[in-house]
């Protein structure tokens, strides 16, 4: 549906050359809910902008339902715009409207009756959950119904996509939830394509079915959401993912408790991680009837993302070496992947020894 290629962006400040997205290709398919995800200044708002041409792209191409968008002639380019709608961060409402006028503004050129048009915000106020917010002021609202109005206006003109960039960063969490509980439903009800700009994984695992990860406008890994969870290839998405199921905080509070780390001989410090159907097998049980290897549990988590179990444990092994070898041989057979830790550690020490 949406396919970006050798996408460029270069920006000139005074006598400086901004590379903002260089050689970015991507193919989003009909019905996806495509996250792309990075830290502030990668690229990656810029990137968006490029599909609706809010911002043309200095090389490359981008065709939509197989139509290159950079040949339209202004006036079907206006009405390509049309079939994208966009959501951002801090909602764009006009203070001085009311949620149907701010709704109904999408409308304007619409060529609806008053009567049609009216029926159609009722309805769209209905499926964001704010029918009885219709006369409400923005300064009446709270943060997630603002982004629902935005929603609504968003979808006023039946867009086949929607761009949402950054539209949860100004919620709380329990907001965050409900704007993408609704996404969601949009996407499956409606058959949206749904493009999803953030810097937190977080979103992206709540509904993305795939995502891209940009670095410095580069995108530097794109796959299947649950095999970039299982299994990341590049620094930066592990960072990501880590910091989205807690590894690493919990990581650092065993290491603020010497007792847990100070291990014995026949010790080892382990992260455990495993995907499917794994996550319901006795594996720890496992360890100890076949090779006498003890498993301390010091965390453990199992997430779900895109309906798939994915598990990971931080555990200290107690045995002989040979069994624990053996142990290891066992899970590695079972496709859990196995993390040594101790490392990990040793430098975390130390750089809070050198902090002191």
């Amino acid at each position: 549906m949406i396919e970006l290629k050798n996408i460029d962006v270069v920006f000139q400040e005074k006598k400086k050359t901004i590379e903002a997205v260089k050689n970015v290709s991507l193919q989003i398919n009909k019905g996806d809910v495509f996250g792309i995800v990075g830290y502030s200044g990668a690229g990656k708002s810029t990137l968006v902008r490029v599909i609706n041409l809010l911002q043309r792209p200095t090389a490359g191409a981008i065709t939509i339902n197989q139509e290159n968008i950079l040949t339209l002639s202004p006036k079907k380019l206006r009405e390509q715009r049309k079939k994208i709608g966009m959501i951002f961060q801090h909602f764009n409402l006009m203070n001085e409207r009311s949620v149907f006028d701010n709704v109904d503004f999408s409308l304007k050129y619409s060529g609806l009756k008053k009567s049609e048009r009216k029926a159609k915000i009722e309805k769209l106020l209905q499926l964001v959950g704010l029918e009885e917010k219709q006369e409400a002021y923005p300064s009446q609202l709270s943060g997630g119904q603002k982004q629902r109005v935005a929603i609504a206006r968003a979808l006023a003109n039946d867009p086949e996509i929607l761009l949402c960039d950054e539209a949860t960063s100004a919620l709380d969490p329990k907001t965050t939830g409900q704007i993408l509980k609704l996404l969601k439903k949009l996407n499956q009800e409606l058959g949206l394509t749904i493009v999803l700009i953030t810097h937190e994984m977080q979103v992206v695992k709540e509904i993305c079915n795939r995502v891209a990860v940009m670095e410095n406008g580069r995108v530097i890994e794109e796959d299947d959401i649950v095999r970039v969870f299982s299994n990341p290839k590049e620094a930066l998405t592990k960072d990501f993912i880590r910091t989205a199921a807690h590894i690493d905080q919990a990581l650092q509070t065993i290491i603020e408790h010497p007792t847990l780390t100070n291990l014995k001989e026949n010790e080892e410090l382990v992260e455990l991680s495993y995907v499917g159907e794994q996550t319901s097998e006795p594996l720890i049980a496992q360890l100890f009837s076949k090779y006498h290897v003890i498993t301390n549990i010091l965390y453990g988590d199992v997430e779900i993302v895109q309906q798939v179990p994915i598990g990971r444990l931080i555990v200290v092994l107690s045995g002989e070496e040979k069994q624990r070898e053996k142990a290891r041989e066992y899970l590695e057979k079972q496709q859990v992947k196995i993390t040594t830790l101790q490392a990990k550690v040793q430098l975390q020490e130390k750089r809070a020894f050198q902090v002191i």
